[in-house]
């Protein structure tokens, strides 16, 4: 998955969200069950978007700056950012195509 992965400690997560590139950040726990099965979903919508849309996953137990900043309160938790801005935001799992419903209109 080569557009799903966590920022490099060169990259800071917000020159990330703040990036001309749309970024789903997936907010999770190694923990979460739900998370485990949202996993393969992510890989298929990498998958499919290519290089127009950037993956990360945020584990919020890790990064607990997470969790405050984006009030993240149940995982998993996924943002759509553009341009530093939150486009879409949903918790739980969905299937792929509702996930490729949300991006496309951001990614083109």
């Amino acid at each position: 998955m080569s557009n799903a992965a966590n920022p490099t400690q060169n990259e800071s997560f917000h020159d990330i969200i703040r990036g001309d590139k749309p970024v789903l950040v997936d907010f999770y726990a190694d923990w979460c069950g739900p998370c485990k099965v949202l996993a393969p979903t992510l890989k298929q919508l990498a998958e499919r978007t290519g290089d127009k849309l950037r993956i990360i996953k945020v584990d919020v137990d890790k990064s607990r700056w997470a969790s405050g900043t984006y009030q993240i309160q149940s995982v998993p938790t996924m943002i759509l950012f553009h341009k530093g801005k939150v486009i879409w935001r949903q918790s739980g799992v969905l299937p792929l195509q509702k996930l490729e419903a949300m991006v496309r209109p951001v990614i083109g």
